[in-house]
């Protein structure tokens, strides 16, 4: 850090004392140009969103900012949070005395000097700035003192810091990476003390109105360098850092608390109120703006509306998680969002509920053994919790839809755990309800008033599957699947599938999970897997009225010399309907198979691999494959109209969300080839132990091919 230029310790001059920028600076006091203003709960006084002003401005710049009396309430509110004797030095301790933090405005004559040595000319905001003030104490809680005229200067690179961010750049870096990278070159240094944080201005990143963006980072956050939009920007983030640092007692100090922060406290309880009143875009602006500023609730209520959105990543819940009145609904999704990332240990979780009691402990330890084991379900009091169990039966068996309508369409009789518990959010964490939610989903939620408060009714969302089978001729945006299979099955109910699909009568049901987790558990289960047979893990449910399914989306490569058909051995006293497709394939032949039995016998069926077509059977003239293959058309673009005529012919649809995004029963089938027959190959794979032994864990893969036996 350069050593000051200016006399220390400086001279203290309180605001009244100083002389401002001249008239011609000046414009007609005028509200912060371009911010949006909410009214807090108490009388309607002003309250920027971007914390810029508190109360009315009556001295402004050029650019509409009034730097003064901005300055003096930072300096005030610094001075009365501050207790007697903690200072950090004499000048602090004058500052505090004086109420004010900064130090006599910079002449025209002096700005122009500092400008001349540095050879371009100051942004707008930080020459306003120092027409107010010459330099500034305590930015925030680490800078403890700002550049004025004669301490700002080029960097180039005095910390070594941009041969470490150019280490971390590769061929494909972006152009803010570079510029991070450069800035330590190219910037106007800031910061003359601090707590290694590091503020610098950028020469080359310049809007349209000419202010300089400002950078701030320090090591010890770990974290990207932070971009401000201009000096002003940087300063007003200071202020809320001042007091995010103050909103809480630390030690012997109290919380600070002053007019601000009962305004903005005010302004919480309105978000809150107007968050149950349906009026939710509101209140998280409101609440996100407040918690800038540090203040307690803000994060707790936040981030409930944030989970509901969609968002799991960055949501704590803030304090309202270890509050014992709350845990039950607050803390599932917590713990949810943990146990499925199974690198993260349990100190990760742990941390984040702070001063939690002991009950609230064993409820997180009991919740993650239950997340992880798949048996959480969660319950609510009353209508809503009612609605919930109701919902459940249609969530599992693939009606997501239903399931939805079901569970919001109760939600106006919801009944909050304690003032600040904005919308139920425990389902979220269920296994079976909580794929129901989309980030559309959570915006109606959110619309719909409750917990006693009364505003408008949403319109309800649109329904998430499209009906039908079509569907699955679309690409999928998450996979490169191409090839499924599925049974239709008329007249029986899902849970009766494994007995007629399954080999022997005492196959059960998984619980319900996605088609990621199914799959994964299937593969470590196995020490061997092998081509001798191929049995298919289906997910089950309804496929409209008097129909239920069972599905695989991942199943093995068709083998059309041994494939057989699971269709005539599960139709005793029903109809049934196969359908396996890889019209898509990018590797290998081409594929759509159909076969439909009844009462233990096959009806009719055919197969078309590459273009052949073999068929069985009196086949309906909808669904004869000469109507879809052999003409112009055909291959791929044959699977829409095969599936819109069997969706058609037998009148079910398979659910998609369900499928794709949600969590289903699964089991096992039997094999859907026979036996490889007497000269005939099949391949074997199996892992090895550390002494070439097979085991039934992970190791090493071998294989063989082998003939049939």
């Amino acid at each position: 850090m350069s050593p000051l230029t200016t006399p220390w310790p400086p001279r203290i001059m309180s605001p009244a004392a100083e002389s401002g920028p001249s008239p011609g600076q000046r414009t007609a006091a005028r509200s912060c140009t371009g911010r949006r203003v909410l009214h807090d709960a108490v009388g309607g006084a002003a309250l920027s969103v971007a914390g810029a002003s508190i109360g009315r401005m009556t001295d402004t710049t050029a650019s509409g900012f009034d730097w003064r009396s901005f300055l003096r309430r930072w300096s005030g509110e610094w001075a009365d949070a501050l207790p007697a004797g903690e200072t950090r030095s004499e000048a602090d301790e004058a500052a505090r005395q004086a109420r004010w933090l900064g130090f006599p405005p910079a002449s025209e004559e002096r700005i122009a000097a500092m400008e001349e040595r540095l050879g371009r000319r100051m942004p707008p905001s930080y020459r306003e700035f120092l027409g107010v003030s010459d330099g500034w104490r305590h930015a925030g809680g680490f800078v403890w003192l700002l550049a004025g005229t004669g301490d700002a200067r080029r960097h180039e690179n005095e910390s070594g810091l941009a041969e470490m961010f150019e280490q971390y750049l590769d061929e494909d870096a972006g152009p803010e990476a570079r510029r991070e990278a450069d800035i330590w070159r190219r910037g106007l240094q800031l910061d003359v003390e601090s707590d290694i944080t590091h503020v610098l201005m950028d020469p080359e990143d310049v809007d349209e109105d000419g202010e300089w963006a400002v950078y701030t980072w320090a090591s010890w956050r770990a974290e990207p360098p932070e971009r401000h939009a201009n000096f002003r920007a940087f300063m007003e983030q200071m202020y809320r850092e001042f007091h995010r640092l103050r909103a809480r007692p630390g030690g012997r100090r109290p919380a600070f608390v002053n007019d601000t922060t009962r305004k903005l406290d005010a302004l919480v309880e309105e978000a809150r109120l107007e968050a149950l009143r349906g009026r939710w875009e509101r209140a998280v602006e409101a609440l996100d703006e407040a918690g800038k500023y540090g203040r307690p609730r803000a994060r707790g209520l936040g981030d409930q509306i944030r989970r509901l959105l969609g968002r799991t990543y960055t949501v704590s819940f803030g304090d309202l998680v270890t509050d014992p009145r709350y845990a039950s609904e607050l803390l599932p999704p917590l713990v949810a969002e943990h146990a499925a990332h199974s690198y993260r240990g349990e100190s990760a979780l742990t941390s984040q509920l702070g001063g939690a009691g002991d009950d609230v402990r064993a409820l997180t330890h009991a919740l993650l053994e239950r997340m992880r084991n798949g048996s959480y379900r969660y319950t609510a009091a009353g209508p809503f919790g009612e609605a919930v169990e109701r919902a459940r039966e249609p969530a599992r068996w693939g009606d997501t839809d239903g399931a939805w309508r079901t569970l919001v369409d109760a939600v106006p009789r919801w009944e909050p755990l304690g003032p600040d518990h904005l919308a139920p959010l425990g389902w979220v964490a269920d296994p079976v309800l909580g794929p129901l939610l989309t980030p559309e989903r959570g915006r109606e939620l959110l619309s719909t008033p409750r917990g006693g408060q009364a505003g408008e009714t949403p319109e309800p969302t649109a329904g998430l599957d499209p009906g039908g089978l079509a569907w699955l001729a679309e690409p999928d945006p998450l996979s490169s699947r191409t090839s499924y299979r599925f049974v239709l099955v008329e007249g029986v109910q899902p849970a009766e599938l494994p007995g007629r699909l399954a080999d022997g009568d005492g196959t059960a049901l998984n619980p319900p999970m996605s088609s990621w987790e199914a799959h994964r558990g299937l593969l470590d289960g196995r020490g061997e897997v092998s081509s001798y047979e191929d049995r298919a893990l289906l997910a089950v449910g309804r496929a409209g009225p008097g129909w239920s399914f069972a599905f695989d989306g991942h199943p093995a490569s068709f083998d059309r010399q041994r494939f057989v058909s699971p269709a005539a051995a599960a139709s005793a006293g029903t109809r049934v309907v196969v359908v396996w497709s890889d019209l898509r394939t990018r590797h290998g032949e081409p594929f759509f198979h159909l076969s439909v039995a009844r009462d233990g016998a096959e009806q009719y069926a055919f197969t078309c691999v590459d273009g052949q077509v073999r068929r069985s059977g009196e086949i309906p003239p909808v669904l004869d494959p000469s109507r879809f293959f052999g003409g112009p058309e055909g291959g791929a673009e044959a699977e829409r109209p095969l599936l819109e005529a069997v969706a058609g012919e037998f009148g079910v649809h398979l659910p998609r969300h369900a499928i794709v995004h949600g969590r289903l029963h699964t089991f096992t089938s039997r094999s859907w080839t026979r036996p490889p027959r007497d000269g005939e190959w099949y391949w074997s794979a199996w892992t090895e132990g550390p002494h070439g032994e097979r085991a039934a864990g992970r190791g090493e893969t071998s294989g063989e091919e082998t003939a049939g036996r």
